[in-house]
């Protein structure tokens, strides 16, 4: 059995390699060349990763290539695992033309009794009347009888992705019940539990599920820390304790990255779930309750200092980061806005287009948008002027 990866970004290059680790051969399909030259030469573009850097010396060249002619990989291949990223548009409508393009690819290889699956999350549906097509048109082969085809959603996160696949459960839905145990026999080479599940929209619908309720207990948190905060009660407290009987309190703050911003508007783009689409907003909308923080200790025109661009700590990745806004937000308010992450050097922080300084004392108000470990024993000093979304100061 031979795989083709479609997608060599933050979830599929781990894929690829867990799935090389465990000894099948593996084809990554990506369309930058210098990045499939430097990964060829098991060069890690991941560092933060864990383990990621060591399968890549020991698999690439042996069961682990890159390419960037996709046809010729399907054709080489008898697995084609989609995982390349979705966007939403500014008017957070959905855009597929990554995954229409990577199915069009591997439609132009397939071959009769492969296996083709899907792990980008996506709409309800999508995999059915989306994919299907692309593939049967292209192929010419009919997708259940000719070829397999199945859903299975990454349920990874950046930096623990390797070992998410021994300790989190792979959940598969097929289009026929043959195509989800040909699929699941297949994750079950290098996961180690997986999940059947009776058809594609079931699994689609599954980490769609996930991500909306991480989002909608979050946007809960919020509300809960603007209550708490309003009659000086220390939220996280209330979290701590109220978790000794029957309840998980999630961390309030800003909600960014590939997934949890971006899944809610697949149901609130078509169906009618106000709860969900109040979440979003609110949760969104936490930039302004910051900012309304920051004017109660500093004025307009004194310089406050944003630490941390980046969606989430120890991830270097921009998507969807409540960074940007938060910072053009503070600058429309007429703030004189600094900007540093320990993730990013000045050149790069520059190059964002931002002012860039690791002086903490000389602003006003320091807002500590993620977790810094790091930076604990120096923000402690600086008292009422820190705003710490994360509570990982005081």
């Amino acid at each position: 059995m031979k795989v083709s990866v479609s997608g060599i970004g933050k979830a599929g290059l781990p894929l690829a390699s867990v799935i090389a680790e465990a000894g099948l051969e593996v084809i990554g399909v990506g369309r930058n060349e210098e990045r499939i030259k430097s990964l060829n030469n098991a060069v890690n573009p991941i560092p933060e990763e864990t383990g990621l850097a060591q399968l890549l010396k020991k698999n690439v060249g042996k069961r682990l290539q890159f390419t960037s002619d996709g046809v010729q990989a399907a054709k080489e291949t008898q697995v084609h695992v989609i995982i390349v990223p979705l966007f939403i548009t500014d008017k957070k409508e959905t855009d597929l033309s990554n995954i229409k393009d990577a199915t069009t690819i591997i439609a132009k290889g397939l071959k009769k009794g492969d296996l083709v699956v899907l792990e980008t999350t996506v709409p309800i549906g999508t995999t059915n009347k989306v994919i299907k097509p692309i593939l049967e048109k292209l192929s010419r082969l009919k997708a259940g009888k000719d070829f397999y085809l199945a859903f299975s959603p990454e349920r990874m996160m950046t930096g623990f992705a390797i070992s998410r696949y021994k300790e989190v459960p792979k959940v598969v839905g097929g289009i026929d019940e043959k195509s989800t145990k040909k699929v699941a026999d297949f994750y079950r080479k290098f996961c180690t539990t997986v999940v059947e599940v009776s058809n594609m929209e079931t699994a689609e619908m599954t980490k769609i599920a996930e991500g909306v309720y991480r989002d909608v207990n979050i946007a809960l948190a919020n509300e809960l820390l603007k209550i708490a905060e309003k009659n000086t009660i220390n939220y996280w407290e209330v979290q701590k304790a109220s978790q000794t009987f029957a309840c998980h309190l999630h961390e309030p703050g800003n909600v960014g990255g590939h997934c949890i911003p971006v899944y809610p508007w697949f149901l609130i783009n078509s169906f009618d779930v106000p709860l969900i689409k109040n979440a979003r907003l609110l949760n969104d909308d936490m930039i302004s309750y910051y900012a309304q923080k920051v004017e109660k200790v500093a004025k307009k025109g004194q310089k406050v200092l944003v630490v941390g661009i980046s969606f989430r700590e120890g991830v270097k990745e921009t998507a969807y980061t409540r960074g940007f806004p938060f910072i053009k937000l503070l600058q429309k308010k007429g703030f004189h806005v600094l900007v540093y992450d320990p993730l990013y050097s000045k050149k790069e922080v520059e190059a964002f287009g931002y002012e860039y300084s690791d002086e903490f004392r000389s602003s006003k108000a320091v807002i500590l948008m993620n977790k810094y470990p790091e930076l604990k024993k120096t923000l402690s000093k600086l008292g009422v002027k820190v705003i710490d979304v994360k509570n990982s100061v005081r």
